[in-house]
């Protein structure tokens, strides 16, 4: 029987990891804040394994209105701030034990500080966190949370929000939230991409675009592509509609993973093999492009 993950924890002190030794955890040798300007101890997570009771979502929270939702629908907080210290976001963990179709197991977590070992793990079915750990702390290096699953998964439904409102009906219909906003830094609306996993191929999708123009939605559609109706660059005062499309195709390879990527991240992943749609979401504002990516099972 496979060892799946089925604790998580955080310790922000010699004592924490002492303790977490001696019931059984084991720790990611990679200090979550490296490279700040923090004076205080490591931060490390550390995990158990078994071979029941797996968790099998994981999201980051940046904010209160992020949490609410997560809270809601039954997910557990690990409550230590994985950026504390720093001139960064406050970020925290969570984690849910599921058993319903959408929940496959986790049996492997990694942290990485190197966006060319984020690509080749992503292009190798691994599933990628989308919030930088280092978050809004500019001096310091992209620091994200990878996991495996006992199962490879295929994403085959896709959808956007731009409102907290509906985020517990989402999280309880088995979605996962990229938790980083689409118009960040652009003082629009909060606008978060999610989807859904499947065991089976044949139900995935097999393709991604987006489009910034109405001579590009209209490209899509006769080319027989469906569209997420929210808006990704809403409430930005910008006159640019950004929004994405996806097909699925019998002939098609299905899609394994997708990602929201800064631009100084894209060439790392389209190097590993993965495809980068180079449509900035934050179009028409000065603000930090960002590009939607996704990987393909050949």
């Amino acid at each position: 029987m496979a060892d799946y993950i089925t604790d998580l924890d955080v310790s922000t002190s010699p004592a924490e990891e002492k303790n977490l030794i001696e019931h059984g955890y084991k720790k990611i040798d990679v200090n979550l804040d490296l490279g700040t300007k923090r004076c205080g101890d490591p931060i490390f997570l550390w995990y158990k394994q078994g071979g029941f009771s797996a968790i099998t979502k994981l999201q980051l929270t940046y904010n209160d209105p992020m949490a609410k939702g997560l809270k809601a629908a039954g997910y557990t907080k690990i409550d230590k701030d994985l950026n504390a210290g720093t001139d960064g976001d406050h970020i925290y963990l969570w984690h849910r034990k599921g058993s319903e179709e959408y929940d496959t197991p986790i049996v492997d977590i990694s942290v990485s500080t190197d966006y060319n070992e984020d690509a080749t793990k992503f292009a190798a079915g691994w599933e990628e966190l989308a919030c930088d750990l280092n978050r809004n702390d500019e001096d310091a290096p992209p620091i994200h949370i990878l996991v495996k699953r006992l199962q490879q998964t295929y994403v085959f439904d896709v959808t956007a929000t731009d409102s907290f409102a509906s985020d517990k009906t989402l999280f309880q219909e088995g979605y996962i939230r990229l938790d980083e906003d689409t118009n960040r830094g652009a003082g629009g609306k909060s606008v978060f991409l999610w989807y859904r996993q499947t065991i089976d191929p044949s139900m995935a999708l097999t393709d991604l675009q987006v489009s910034l123009t109405d001579s590009e939605r209209q490209q899509y559609q006769q080319q027989g592509y469906d569209f997420v109706s929210v808006n990704l660059n809403g409430g930005t005062g910008s006159d640019n509609k950004v929004f994405l499309w996806y097909k699925k195709q019998e002939r098609g390879n299905p899609i394994t993973g997708i990602l929201l990527l800064q631009k100084s991240a894209a060439p790392a992943y389209k190097k590993a093999g993965v495809t980068v749609i180079e449509k900035n979401l934050n179009a028409g504002k000065n603000c930090r492009p960002e590009y939607i990516c996704f990987n393909q099972k050949g």
